[in-house]
């Protein structure tokens, strides 16, 4: 190592840095456009196309493994991110505010992933095995924290500002991103100093036809280097692991947000916030860091099936909340904190098995290839949730989400992980080449 620091100094601002994008793109603008007076069919539409950066970034992962260093990749992106963040504060008042931050949403997607595919690169040559699974519920966490901020900070503030404004829409969410933009280019010049630069972080010096025969190679592997079955399988599993939350994921804030009038809670933009800015990151730390720990200690095949349920059975607090009863606020944050400790403990799974899968050659693009076969699973659910949200109502909506955990179910039995991978005694520490 050319400069050691603690991963404690990156881990947290990397990965935060990691997450804001995905869920201002993917999340607060489910938020954005259900203000700006859209339906919950064009909202899942539109929004669900904005993962397509996501899907399609094992596309041009390599390049991000020939040329530069992951670290500049890293650091550059945010940049990007800074003027792309810039770009949707001085266009969404324009009259054609819809076509323009449609196209600045996808560049804040694209840089995102690509910032994603680096970061994640320089996570697993930075950090050996055992330290992967303990850090993973720290990045988890982070990461997690990250989208709720964008739930429970941003979705507020902009709601006092329209308060204040007299319901100017637009010029609270110009206001948020502005504070957006300058808080990028700041996490930009602070990984510009306290990043560490490593040894094995360096760009492959190859020629034009050696380029497009990694490329290839990188894209073979990834499908040749475990047996075809066990190939299938995994495929399986990470595009249809996240099946019910792809399905909940777009249409629950639409239902916390709606007015009782239209089927939903009719939450405050301010009471949104606290049920998921409070409570709901008490919930989310405790269970990342939780399954990080176990995973750490027992490996993560122990851990497997309790963490499969913990993240699919809070899906039933939906069920519950959208069956017409009255509920208070209370209530509902409750249940928010039930889903954020499963999601958080639940994630640990799909994350390690995803870094399992991505050992050996080429493991920051075969890592990028599993994510983008995740979003893909996201992708296609998410952009039809809408139009059954509003055709079955609410409550049978979420009754349908919960059946689809199932699939869940049927595609964890089918996978097969090493019992040892990411136990302390099994680490070799050592850094990968």
């Amino acid at each position: 190592m050319k400069d050691k620091k603690s991963p404690w100094y990156w881990i947290p601002t990397v990965y935060a840095a990691e997450g804001l994008p995905n869920i201002i793109v993917t999340g607060v603008s489910v938020v954005i456009l259900l203000q700006m007076g859209m339906t919950n069919t064009q909202i899942a539409l539109y929004t669900s196309w904005l993962q397509l950066p996501w899907i399609i970034k094992p596309l041009w992962s390599p390049f991000v493994d020939i040329f530069k260093t992951k670290r500049w990749w890293v650091i550059a992106m945010q940049m990007l991110l800074g003027a792309a963040f810039a770009g949707v504060a001085f266009t969404i008042g324009s009259s054609w505010w819809f076509q323009c931050i449609m196209f600045f949403l996808f560049l804040m997607g694209f840089s995102s992933a690509t910032h994603d595919i680096a970061a994640d690169g320089y996570y697993m040559i930075e950090l050996d095995d055992h330290d992967q699974s303990f850090f993973v519920g720290i990045r988890n966490t982070v990461y997690r924290l990250a989208v709720i901020f964008g739930n429970g900070v941003l979705v507020p503030v902009a709601g006092l500002i329209q308060k204040a404004s007299g319901g100017r829409v637009a010029f609270s969410w110009s206001l948020v991103f502005f504070g957006l933009a300058g808080l990028f280019l700041a996490i930009a010049l602070y990984h510009r100093f306290y990043l560490p630069e490593s040894a094995n972080d360096k760009p492959r010096k190859l020629s034009a036809s050696e380029t497009w025969r990694t490329l290839g190679r990188s894209f073979s592997t990834y499908f040749t280097k475990f047996p075809f079955k066990e190939t299938v399988v995994a495929l399986l599993f990470l595009l249809l692991f996240r099946f019910p939350e792809a399905l909940l994921t777009k249409m629950s804030p639409t239902f916390l947000l709606r007015p009782a009038s239209e089927g939903g809670l009719g939450l405050s933009a301010e009471q949104y916030g606290i049920a998921y800015g409070t409570i709901g990151v008490i919930g989310l730390m405790l269970g990342g860091i939780l399954g990080g720990i176990l995973a750490s200690r027992d490996g993560v095949k122990k851990w497997l099936w309790p963490m499969v349920l913990a993240l699919t059975l809070p899906d039933l607090v939906y069920v519950y909340l959208s069956a017409g009863h009255q509920v208070g606020i209370g209530l509902v944050t409750a249940c928010i904190f039930v889903e954020q400790f499963g999601y958080g403990f639940g994630f640990t799974a799909l994350t390690l098995y995803m870094l399992y899968f991505s050992q050996g050659e080429f493991k920051t693009s075969h890592y990028s290839i599993c994510t983008g076969i995740t979003y893909l699973g996201l992708m296609l659910p998410g952009m039809v949730s809408g139009y059954l949200a509003d055709r079955l109502g609410y409550h049978q909506f979420f009754v349908v989400v919960m059946a689809f955990c199932l699939v869940t179910f049927l595609v964890t039995a089918l996978i097969k992980i090493d019992p040892s991978f990411g136990k302390a005694s099994n680490s070799k520490e050592k850094k990968d080449e």
